[in-house]
């Protein structure tokens, strides 16, 4: 069974925040809202929890999941070898939409990273995220909180109906500010590689870096990466069965 809780996004309750947190430490899983999307989330350094999330989520176990921190000290405790790129980023955008590809610490498990040396980070930009990482005092894993091939979930309508019953507790946090999920960019190249689209675009990551940034292909929508270097890459995202019909008109 699954509890569905309702919390106020600006004001969540701790004792809450507390229970789920708890959920999270004996291996559960649980939804939350972040400012992108809803994520699907583990301890981050659980093994058996992680591979529970991608078996819910029937997900591909090469493809990569994000690491959610709260702060940069537990972001220097996943990685190693940080550029100073990755400070310049957090100082400008986190807590916010985007991820760091960086390099992994040990502490990381082998099935978050799909077996690559390097991690996806991120610092969510969202109350309940913020306190539930706090909380549980270690990072949390979460993909996208729906059905492998289905759209990512912007309510907790959306994750109920794919995940009541496959999961212990879904936070209802309201409407996502993004509606999409973050920007991906890799620092382990030199220049930088956005390796998928999102809320910080292009020319955001340029003018904070001062420097260039490469854009592969599949990061522009003209193929698919051979390889799952990060979440959404290799796998087809945002593509639910349905056909689209694109209407361009001047006047309505």
């Amino acid at each position: 069974m699954t509890w569905v809780v309702r919390l106020d996004p600006l004001r969540p309750d701790k004792d809450v925040i507390c229970r789920v947190a708890d959920i999270l430490r004996g291996g559960g899983l649980c939804a939350f809202p972040t400012e992108t999307v809803y994520g699907l989330g583990a301890d981050g350094y659980n093994s058996d929890a992680v591979v529970k999330v991608f078996n819910v989520k029937r997900r591909p176990m090469d493809n990569p999941l994000i690491i959610h921190v709260d702060s940069v000290r537990m972001f220097e405790e996943v990685s190693e070898n940080v550029p100073e790129t990755a400070y310049k980023l957090i100082r400008n955008v986190w807590p916010g939409p985007l991820t760091l590809i960086v390099r992994k610490s040990s502490k990381v498990p082998k099935e978050v990273t799909a077996g690559r040396s390097t991690v996806a980070v991120r610092c969510p930009g969202h109350p309940i995220a913020l306190e539930l990482i706090s909380t549980l005092g270690r990072p949390v894993a979460a993909p996208s909180a729906n059905l492998a091939g289905r759209p990512s979930p912007t309510t907790a309508e959306h994750v109920i109906k794919d995940l009541v019953g496959l999961i212990e507790v879904i936070i209802d946090g309201g409407e996502t500010f993004f509606g999409i999920e973050s920007t991906i960019v890799d620092l382990t190249t030199d220049p930088p590689t956005l390796l998928r689209p999102g809320p910080i675009t292009v020319e955001d990551l340029v003018r904070i870096l001062g420097s260039d940034v490469r854009v592969p292909n599949f990061a522009r929508g003209f193929s698919e990466a051979e390889v799952a270097l990060s979440p959404g890459v290799k796998y087809r995202h945002y593509s639910p069965n349905t056909s689209l019909i694109l209407i361009e008109a001047k006047d309505y």
